[in-house]
């Protein structure tokens, strides 16, 4: 295994983090088990979860995920030798209202979800606790661009940072992140954190992948110069990068089977780059997975690559993929699909 150090912390996590989203819908507490001690065996040392999973997000999976991983680490023991991950959701109304009502970023609602994802993982820190999305509206989950802004009342990023800072400051949480945000609110959280001396984010956790390289405009030369590397979410695309839904091999549980309505990656444009990656990956030897998933792992403004699987046999192949290099020929073949068919899927 590789480690990076995350952000300016004195932490090293592994380049491959275990994602956990499907623990508890797909996958079964005793799958998820496996997959924790086979992970850990291999050297990953970084496991990311968040109150809202399992996914899809229902009510009568809240906070498993985060259950399923606080059973094992008691089984278990070590805690001190894992950094654990988890994020708070961030703003809606209508969408996952089965958290406390419809969830807000402010001191009360924060804290109460930072309780119940303390209890749920039966520890008493947490290693990484992160926003899981903005609270105003802004481009991400698959938004292109902002044309206007919108009449909204919500919790400023300072509100929402100082509430951060109180649970650094109280030993509960060591160090805070963000996720599916834009440059523009990296900045705002960077410059309150100067400003005000509170807590300073470690890292950003976006989407990154072959079907979606957005994340180099812009927030990659702020992870690099602001020392805020990329959690890489959905190295694989939902899975379509893999190959299996071009010739017909996914299996009847595969997410987007049993979830027709998580289409990011399967749009025309997407399917059309997805088979020249494949093409390219098996001309050169690889898995179209392990393309994939090597090519996330080298770019320079990566801390890790957040890994899911719903079978051993993925983890196995997701998590070899940190050994393999890809060569500048292979990497300047993928960047002539790049060009031709640029972020199919943002």
């Amino acid at each position: 295994m590789k480690y990076r150090r995350l952000g300016n912390s004195d932490i090293d996590v592994s380049v491959i983090c275990l994602g956990s989203m499907t623990w508890g819908q797909q996958n079964t507490p005793a799958e998820a088990f496996e997959q924790l001690d086979y992970a850990v065996s291999q050297g990953v040392n970084f496991i990311d979860t968040a109150e809202l999973y399992a996914i899809p997000p229902r009510a009568e999976t809240f906070g498993l995920t985060e259950a399923i991983i606080g059973d094992w680490l008691n089984r278990r023991g070590g805690r001190d030798e894992l950094v654990i991950a988890s994020k708070v959701a961030g703003n809606a109304t209508g969408w996952v209202d089965h958290i406390r009502g419809g969830p807000r970023l402010n001191r009360t609602q924060m804290t109460e979800a930072l309780e119940g994802s303390l209890r749920r993982l039966q520890t008493d820190y947490i290693d990484l606790y992160q926003v899981h999305w903005p609270a105003r509206t802004t481009s991400y989950f698959g938004k292109r661009g902002l044309s206007e802004l919108p009449q909204e009342a919500v919790e400023s990023i300072g509100e929402t940072l100082e509430v951060l800072d109180g649970f650094v400051r109280d030993g509960r949480v060591r160090h805070i992140g963000i996720s599916n945000e834009t440059p523009w609110g990296l900045m705002q959280y960077l410059h309150e954190a100067e400003r005000q001396g509170w807590a300073r984010v470690k890292s950003i956790q976006n989407p990154y992948n072959l079907l979606n390289r957005l994340f180099e405009t812009g927030l990659s030369e702020m992870a690099l110069r602001e020392q805020v590397g990329l959690l890489a979410y959905s190295p694989l695309g939902f899975g379509v990068l893999s190959g299996k839904y071009l010739d017909g091999s996914a299996a009847a549980d595969a997410r987007l089977k049993l979830f027709p309505d998580y289409r990011r990656y399967s749009g025309e444009n997407s399917v059309s780059a997805t088979r020249e990656y494949d093409a390219l990956a098996r001309e050169h030897g690889l898995s179209p997975t392990t393309l994939a998933l090597a090519f996330v792992n080298s770019r320079a403004f990566l801390t890790a690559n957040i890994i899911g699987a719903t079978s051993m046999a993925q983890l196995r192949e997701n998590i070899d993929s940190i050994d393999v290099e890809l060569s500048e020929e292979l990497v300047a073949a993928i960047d002539a699909i790049h060009e031709r068919i640029p972020d199919p899927a943002p």
